[in-house]
């Protein structure tokens, strides 16, 4: 099973690149988000990672996290425009929500900016604001199919933030986001996303099919 420590390496370097956040209220809706849910894109980073390199390259944690807090940010916009909380008498929290979302794609940013998969980064963010604009007048089924792209997109940031990282081809990533995409718009737990079948495909990322090559192969 993957190590817990590829999860909580994610969640330090996420906390880590948002701790300078101000109020103190809006930080603690960052972390309180960021807690609730799965950081697999972020693992997904890390694993691309080393099946290519067989070690963590400069700056990997911050990328992965680079990856988390956009997947968050995102995943939080969703969750805000499917809800509507505004329609409640009090919209203090959704507002300080708003926020939250607003940094927590603007901090991935930030981790992603020097790398090669900046570009990539960018297109996420594009192509869930065109679905989320399609939804409005999508039907109940193309809704949940909109929805979902949102994962299978993170996932195949992951896996090129992680690959070019390593040094390896930027496409690599073709076709193992719609395998890893879940059946709804959440992520399992780390422990029960990585399964056998999955960490093979991640492994097979390595140059060589299956085994991770150490920088002096």
């Amino acid at each position: 099973m993957i190590a817990m420590e590829e999860a909580a390496a994610v969640r330090r370097a996420a906390s880590e690149a948002t701790a300078d956040v101000v109020p103190g209220k809006l930080r603690e809706t960052i972390d309180d988000h960021v807690a609730d849910g799965s950081v697999v894109p972020g693992v997904l980073t890390l694993l691309s990672a080393r099946a290519v390199s067989g070690d963590d390259p400069d700056d990997l944690a911050e990328q992965a996290a680079g990856v988390q807090l956009i997947y968050d940010g995102l995943r939080l916009t969703r969750r805000l425009a499917r809800s509507n909380p505004w329609r409640a008498d009090d919209d203090h929290d959704a507002d300080m929500a708003v926020l939250a979302a607003d940094v927590l794609v603007s901090r991935g940013f930030y981790l992603l900016a020097r790398t090669e998969a900046a570009d990539d980064a960018v297109a996420v963010v594009r192509s869930f604001g065109h679905d989320q604009t399609d939804r409005e007048d999508a039907d109940d089924d193309r809704a949940a199919e909109l929805d979902r792209r949102l994962e299978v997109d993170v996932l195949e940031l992951a896996v090129t933030v992680g690959v070019t990282a390593a040094d390896g081809p930027a496409d690599a990533a073709a076709g193992i986001a719609a395998e890893f995409a879940p059946e709804g718009p959440r992520f399992d737990a780390v422990d029960s996303f990585f399964d056998d079948t999955r960490r093979s495909r991640v492994a097979s990322l390595s140059p060589d099919g299956g085994r991770a090559l150490n920088r002096n192969d």
